[in-house]
């Protein structure tokens, strides 16, 4: 925000209108000539006759042909798209609110802009509970959590591992309780031998004192 000026405004606003123009004219176009358009004319054929939007064929690795094998898992990656895109906008939001109310750039008070601890604990945190458990859809409940298979897989091999360590320890402790009754052991057999000198060496003295030497 800082420096933004009404001409630098006018350019993003020329192009932002420009492209919703654009994508206003090419919304309803159908795109059955190219193999994409052809999916998905399979995939909407029982809904309307235009495809799905902001069908531009564009797909240079193959991942939405690729990851989505049916008509569900490509509605789930359009669905994760206008997701993303959503979390994109409320990011940029956040951002020009907060250096309006800070009056200071984002990267002086952001953990995404300056070497912490905290990010990839947390990104780290985030792997691993995908790993373990999954979100599904429920009517009862606004967001059901359940374990993967691979989530119970890891589960099972860390109680394994668990128990193996639990036993290990075990046999530490019982060595470790060993070595502390010998060292109790020989801390008697210590304090008897200084006793017994000391009761020989009084016993010493004393009978050297009553003869006189």
């Amino acid at each position: 925000l800082n420096g933004f000026s009404p001409v630098s405004f006018l350019a993003v606003a020329g192009i932002f209108a420009a492209l919703g123009f654009f994508e206003v004219k090419t919304s309803l176009r159908t795109t059955w000539d190219t193999p994409m358009g052809k999916q998905h004319e399979e995939d909407m054929s029982l809904i309307w006759k235009y495809g799905v939007a902001g069908d531009y064929n564009f797909d240079p690795l193959n991942l939405y042909a690729s990851i989505g094998d049916n008509a569900n898992a490509r509605k789930g990656l359009r669905d994760v798209e206008i997701g993303h895109g959503r979390m994109a906008m409320l990011g940029i939001t956040y951002f020009a609110a907060w250096e309006a109310i800070t009056a200071h750039p984002i990267t002086e008070n952001s953990i995404f802009f300056s070497p912490n601890p905290v990010l990839p604990a947390l990104v780290a945190a985030y792997a691993a509970f995908r790993t373990l458990y999954e979100v599904k859809p429920s009517d009862q409940y606004l967001v059901r959590l359940e374990k993967t298979s691979e989530g119970d897989a890891i589960v099972e091999r860390l109680k394994m591992e668990a128990g193996n360590a639990a036993e290990a320890n075990k046999d530490l402790a019982i060595i470790a309780g060993n070595l502390a009754d010998k060292s109790i052991d020989l801390a008697k057999d210590a304090k008897k031998t200084y006793d017994n000198l000391g009761d020989n060496y009084l016993e010493f003295s004393t009978r050297n004192i009553k003869e006189g030497k």
